[in-house]
C-alpha cells in the first residue's frame, strides 16, 4: 500500500466499511479461500456477496463474503425464528442486503421480519436498515440510542429513508438486558461496548448460539478505529460458555470456542506488544509497523501493517500519556 493509500484510510476509515474493502485488495488467496469456505452448517442461500447457514433450527447465520468486492452486506447477520416472529439481525451495508435477508425470511418461515436488531453504528452494520421497511411491513428496530445517534451523525451522505427508519428505533434497556419473545423462543439483547462505546449481543440459550457483533471477528485482524481495547477482552470474554455454542461473529466463518479462544489469544498478543512499546515510549505508528502476529494464531485476512498501527494507536488512547500519532 503506497503511503498516500494509508494516510486515506487511517483518517477516512470511520467504520469496518473501509476496513473490509482494504481487506478486498490485500487479502492473499489463501485467506480468501478460508474466508469463502463454510463450515459445514447447511447452507440454504448463497450469493457473491455472502450465504445463509442454518446453525440450529429456527437460526441461520448470514456469513457475508466481502473479500469478492461485493459490498451488497459486508457484516455478518442471521434470522432467529419463533412461532410468532422472526428477528433480523443487523441492518446491512445496503438496503439491498436487508431486503434480501428479509425475503429470506418470508421464503423460509412465512413471515417477513417481524423484529430487527442493530449491533452498533459503523455502517456497514446500520446503513442499509431501510431495507426492512416495505410498506405495511416494517419490523420494531433495536438499537441503543447511542448507536441511533452516531449513525445519524457520522454515517455519511445522509439518506433519507435510513434516517427515517433510524428515527423510530426502540431502545434497549442500556443497564443490562432486553428480551425479546418470538414466541417459544425468547432473545436477550444484552448491552456491551468494547468494539465501539455502544454495542449490543444477541443470546440464545437453547440453542446455545449467540451473535456477537463485532466484539468478535474470525480469522480476520479486527477493527480498532473506535475500539476500547481492555473492555474489548473483557466483553469477549464474558461471551463464553461452558456448554458448546455456535457464536456467530461480526465477521468471518461461524465461530466455535475454540475459534473465540483464538481470538482472545490474538488480543492479548496486540495488548502485550502494545504496552510494552507504551513503556519504552515507541510512537504507536512505529510499533505498529514492527508487530507481527505470532504464527501459532494461523492465518488472520488483513494482515497488513496499517491495522496493526490503529491497534496500537487504540491500546496508546487507554493507557494515556504516549504517542498516539498516527501518521
Amino acid at each position: 500500500m503506497t503511503d498516500c493509500t494509508r494516510r486515506k484510510f487511517l483518517a477516512d476509515g470511520v467504520s469496518c466499511a473501509a476496513h473490509l474493502a482494504l481487506a478486498a485488495h490485500l487479502a492473499p488467496e489463501a485467506v480468501r479461500a478460508l474466508w469463502a469456505q463454510a463450515t459445514g452448517n447447511g447452507v440454504v442461500a448463497s450469493e457473491p456477496f455472502g450465504r445463509l447457514e442454518q446453525v440450529a433450527e429456527g437460526v441461520w447465520a448470514l456469513i457475508s463474503t466481502p473479500l469478492s468486492g461485493d459490498r451488497t452486506t459486508l457484516c455478518n447477520g442471521g434470522l432467529i425464528a419463533g412461532r410468532s416472529g422472526v428477528l433480523a439481525v443487523e441492518g446491512f451495508m445496503t438496503p439491498e442486503g436487508a431486503r434480501w435477508l428479509a425475503g429470506k425470511s418470508r421464503e423460509l418461515t412465512g413471515r417477513w421480519p417481524t423484529h430487527a436488531v442493530i449491533t452498533h453504528y459503523h455502517a456497514d452494520h446500520s446503513n442499509g436498515v431501510a431495507g426492512y421497511r416495505d410498506g405495511d411491513r416494517s419490523p420494531t428496530t433495536y438499537a441503543t440510542a447511542a448507536t441511533r445517534a452516531t449513525a445519524l451523525e457520522k454515517n455519511l451522505p445522509v439518506d433519507d429513508a435510513r434516517r427515517e427508519a433510524l428515527s423510530v428505533v426502540t431502545m434497549p434497556d442500556e443497564s443490562g438486558a432486553t428480551t425479546i419473545d418470538l414466541g417459544g423462543r425468547t432473545v436477550r439483547l444484552v448491552t456491551r461496548r468494547g468494539h465501539t462505546a455502544s454495542d449490543v449481543t444477541l443470546e440464545l440459550e437453547d440453542p446455545s448460539v449467540v451473535f456477537t457483533g463485532d466484539l468478535v471477528w474470525n480469522a480476520m485482524f479486527p477493527n480498532y478505529v473506535d475500539a476500547m481495547p481492555t473492555e474489548l477482552a473483557k466483553a469477549t470474554r464474558a461471551l463464553r460458555r461452558a456448554r458448546t455454542t455456535t457464536y456467530v461473529p461480526g465477521h468471518g466463518p461461524v465461530a466455535t470456542d475454540a475459534d473465540v479462544g483464538r481470538y482472545l489469544a490474538m488480543l492479548g498478543e496486540v495488548e502485550g506488544a502494545a504496552r510494552a512499546a507504551h513503556a519504552r515510549g515507541t510512537p504507536a505508528a512505529e510499533a505498529g509497523a514492527a508487530f507481527t502476529l505470532s504464527p501459532s494464531l494461523g492465518e488472520w485476512a488483513l494482515f497488513n501493517k496499517v491495522f496493526f498501527e490503529r491497534a496500537f494507536a487504540a491500546w496508546y488512547r487507554e493507557l494515556g500519556g504516549g504517542d498516539a500519532r498516527q501518521p
